[in-house]
Formats: C-alpha cells, structure tokens, sequence
C-alpha cells in the first residue's frame, strides 16, 4: 500500500479482475498464482486462451512461470535493478507513452536520467537475467496497447518492499498503462479480507477510508460521531507488537525526518503529549484471527515476547497455537455464522448473511468487540452489521454510498462510491490520480538484509501451497486437504541435494542464524540451486523459527522471502546449535 499510495495516492488494485481476461500483455511478478490464488489464475489462463502474451518474474519455476511465453528468473531481491533495466530499454526503443507522461505524471525527468546512466551489463550482473530476454520482454510489454502488472508477496516482502511496488508502478506510468480499462497495477492481496481491514483502519496511523489519524478536521468527524476523539499519532507495527520492538529495518539507520514515527502509518513515536513511548513493552495484547505463533519471523521472539506479556487474549474460531497460550480465548463464529461484508483485492464490497447460528458460546467479531468495549467503560451497542455499516458511509467517503440493501442480492460494489446513486469504480484514476497526478520514484538496487557465507551458504525462500491457507488453521482440520498434502516438504534442487549426498523424501534439517526446522526433501527444478524452498503452514515444521526480522524501512513488512540457512541430513548432531 506504502508504494502505490506514493505513486498514485492510492494503495488498492487499480483495475478489477475480470479485466485481466482482455489485457494484451500480463506481468506476474513474486506470485504463485496458480497455487495462491487460483480464481485470478484462471483469468490469466482465459485470456492465454485468447492470445495475451504471460511474463512471470520469479526465482523458481511455479507452474504459472512454465506456462509463460517469457520467464524471468532473477536472483531474489533483485526485482529493483530487473523492473529499471526494463524501463531502460522501453525509454531506448521509444516505447514510452510521451503524452501520458506529460499530462498525467511528474518527476519524470529525474527517472529519466538516472534510467540513462543505467548500466545493462551491471543489470545482468545483479539479476541473472540475460540481456535478450530482458529486451524480450520489454518490447512484449512496451509495445502492448493493454498491459496488466499482478503481484503479491515475492515483492513486498523483502527490506525494498515498497521500492519494489514503485519501480512496477513507474513501469505502468511510463507505457500509459494506467487509468484504462484491461489495464493498470493489481496487488493480490495475501489474504480474503486484507484490503477491507486496511479500509477500516487496520493501519498504524490511518482511520477508516485512509484518514490520516495526524488530520485534525478526521478526527474531529469521528470525535462527533464516537463521542471521544481518536488518538493524535500513529500506532505500533505489527512486528512492534509481537516483537515487543520495532525490529531493524535493514537498510541502514534511520533518521527523524524519514522515520515511520514521522509518517502516518509509522510505528509512532514520543513526540506529542499524552504519546506513549514507543520504547516501553506492550503488556497486554488482544489477537483476533491471526497466528503470529506460526506466521510471524524470528517465532522464537516472538514466543519470548508473549512470555513477558500480562495479559493475552485471543478470538479465533479453532484453538490455534497463538490461542493456546492466551489467558482468556474468545470463540468466534465463522463467515457463515455471522452477518457483515468483505472487501477482495478488487476493492468489491460484498455482503454475507448468516447461514447458521453459531456453535456453543461462539459469538461474532462485532459481538466480542462490543462486549469487550462495554466492559472496558464505551458503550457500543450497535443492534447489526447493517447499523455498523451506515455509520461506515456516514464516516468514510470512499464508502459513502455503501449499504447493506445496495448489496443485497447483487455482486457488491467497488469503492469509490461516494454515494447512494453512485455504480462504483471498477477501475481508479479514470481521469486523474486520487494524489493529482502519479509520480515517478527513483529507487536503487538494494540487496537482501542477509546474505550467504561459508556458513550458511543457501537461500531460503518461503511461501504457499495449493492445498493449505496460511497457518493451516482451518485446512489443516479438513481430511481431504490433507490427504492431498500431509508433511512439510522442503524443495531443493537435485544439484544442492546430490552435493549433500539427500535423497528425495529424507528428513532433512535447515539451520539458520536463529533456530533450525525439519522437513522432508523434495527434490525440484521448480527451485534453482543455491536456493531452497517451504511453506509455512505446519506447526510441526515452523519455518518462521528461521526467517528474520529485518523489514522494509517504509512500510515495516518483513523480508520473509530471504533468508541465509545451511542444509544437512537429520539424524545427526553435526551442526546443530546448542
């Protein structure tokens, strides 16, 4: 979000997904599409069927980049150097759109000139990516009169996270492929309701509709309508919270001026009265459907964290291994117990009605909130969902013809839809963009916050597989998914296992400078050597002991997609860390 919003002003996917069937040209960058999220796959695959043109830009070998006319197989964390590499040989071969730039953009001429002094030759040097293919698909995507760029995780997270959503953005910018239909930057977001917990202010320094909490005439609308004014500055990052500190961001020190305290959306900071500081420990925390336990980096902080917590609740629909080290569980009723809406990746508001009652004493998230908050001395005593939701277009523009009866019975609404007459947006900046005009960033290439040695001479690489969801929470209880995939393998490719002397389907260890995980060997292609490859969703296999802390300076996501670990057989003592 940090990325598009600098870029265009606004961090949501720009364009919708059935769009994507009619593009002439699609860019995949750092998503396993066809595994992660297959309903969007098949619309890549329908318009392959009517002769689009596929680049994927991914170190391995997924099964969307073997169905690809082009596949760039760059180094990992060299997405920077590979994306301006391309932009150069656009601005070479004069494939630039030069009204668009004028008319809608600025900052140009600074990306010009430094994508004039670019180097090829040190392009190739820094992303393995030869020199022909990245001619090749430049003039594939340059010279296409619809392009759509998707992408997920493998770009954002890593310590150049938001750089790397800029560099794709000016990509966009530079060819005119914004602000039309078939066209634009689509983020797929990692999870089903991520972009409608950002809407409603699941950001640090954002109230609901991207309000900046530093606003005073936002503040002052949801004072009136709350009866107590939110706080003036910007809350804690998740890895604040579950760390117990903001961890390093990886890429130098930084300074006041550009630190998140000072930025909404930042980790906060003591600069205002009646601001905590953000140096002291949290000592409470409420989770609500998630598993930081088994999602989050470096798991061994943050299990010594929540040791030194007071107090730890959690609601979540199974007992996950967060919520069975809380004090206090909440049961929590799941989509098809409970009434409300989801926001997708599209920005499409669609409404849910409950299907059954919920089991036992398991009651809804607005249940929980409003009794938590009633206890706590507010009283909050919305009667519904649907009451929620019109203070929702009461209190956020972008939501503000947004209602329960609009929804019902139809395929939802896109935001903007500023009011009750209004269609929605299926796709942004029609006319200008939501910061004016887009503006082109320059950014550098900057390695990954670790790099291999003597010691730990591979790469790890984590990600998703087809047949499990995140922490394995709710798939993991279903016996067909895993009769499909049952163990956690590690992929390897038979080079790196042959020098090791593994064969597929042995118990392996994978050590890193913060713990060590087992897994069983699952030799691939997909994967290049030096690289190795696993999934997070076994709490047998926690492979998130292993990843490490250092995240973007920006946005705070952590460089979950590279770590250095070395590789041995299980069974052994050798190696192991004491």
């Amino acid at each position: 979000m940090a990325g598009l919003a600098t870029t265009f002003g606004s961090g949501a996917m720009t364009n919708s997904i059935n769009e994507i069937e009619a593009a002439e040209v699609i860019l995949v960058s750092g998503s396993n599409t066809t595994e992660a999220h297959p309903q969007v796959a098949r619309r890549i695959y329908a318009a392959k069927d009517r002769g689009a043109k596929l680049i994927v830009i991914d170190p391995r070998r997924t099964a969307i980049a073997r169905l690809a006319d082009l596949h760039l197989a760059l180094k990992p964390g060299s997405d920077i150097p590979l994306i301006n590499g391309l932009m150069k040989v656009i601005l070479d071969e004069n494939l630039a759109d030069d009204l668009f730039i004028e008319l809608r953009t600025e900052n140009f001429f600074a990306l010009r000139d430094y994508l004039y002094r670019l180097d090829l030759a040190e392009v190739y040097r820094q992303t393995g990516v030869a020199p022909e293919e990245l001619r090749r698909a430049a003039l594939l995507y340059g010279r296409a009169g619809k392009a759509v760029i998707c992408y997920c995780l493998g770009v954002t997270q890593h310590v150049c996270g938001t750089a790397n959503v800029e560099v794709l953005a000016n990509l966009a910018m530079l060819t005119g492929n914004v602000e039309k239909e078939d066209a634009g930057v689509d983020p797929l977001r990692g999870q089903n309701n991520v972009q409608g917990a950002c809407d409603m202010g699941a950001l640090p320094g954002m109230l609901p509709g991207y309000q900046p909490v530093t606003d005073p005439e936002a503040r002052q609308r949801f004072a009136a309508a709350w009866g107590v004014e939110p706080p003036a500055w910007p809350g804690r990052t998740l890895l604040a919270m579950t760390h117990g500190r903001e961890p390093d961001s990886g890429d130098g020190p930084v300074s006041k001026s550009d630190s998140p305290a000072a930025k909404p959306g930042g980790a906060g900071g003591a600069d205002q009265p009646g601001q905590p500081d953000p140096a002291s420990g949290i000592r409470a925390l409420l989770i609500m459907g998630e598993n930081p336990l088994l999602s989050d980096p470096d798991l061994n902080g943050v299990a010594e964290n929540f040791r030194r917590l007071d107090f730890l609740a959690v609601s979540d629909i199974f007992l996950t291994e967060t919520a069975a080290q809380a004090d206090v569980v909440f049961p929590a009723a799941c989509f098809a117990e409970k009434d409300g809406c989801f926001t997708n990746t599209e920005r499409r508001v669609q409404l849910i009605s409950r299907a059954v009652a919920p089991p036992g004493q398991a009651k809804s998230d607005l249940e929980i909130i409003a009794a938590l908050s009633q206890q706590l001395g507010y009283p909050m005593d919305y009667q519904s969902a649907a009451e929620v939701m019109e203070e929702i277009a009461l209190l956020t523009p972008i939501y503000g013809g947004i209602y329960h009866d609009r929804l019902a019975g139809g395929w939802g609404l896109q935001w903007p839809c500023w009011d009750r007459q209004h269609p929605g947006t299926p796709y942004l900046h029609k006319y200008y963009f939501t910061r004016g005009r887009g503006r082109f960033a320059v950014a550098e290439h900057q390695p990954p916050a670790e790099s291999t040695d003597a010691d730990y001479p591979l790469l790890l690489n984590t990600g998703r597989v087809y047949h499990h969801y995140h922490t394995g929470s709710m798939t993991r209880h279903s016996a067909i998914l895993n009769r499909e995939c049952r163990h956690p393998l590690l992929q390897i490719n038979p080079a790196d296992a042959r020098a090791r002397q593994i064969a597929g389907g042995e118990a392996v260890r994978l050590i890193s400078r913060r713990g060590e995980v087992e897994f069983k060997a699952e030799l691939s292609q997909q994967v290049p050597p030096g690289m190795v490859y696993g999934n997070f969703h076994f709490a047998e296999a926690p492979i998130n002991q292993l990843t490490t802390t250092a995240s973007d300076r920006r946005a705070r996501c952590p460089e979950y997609k590279i770590c250095a670990v070395r590789l041995e057989k299980a069974g052994g003592d050798e190696g192991r860390r004491p």
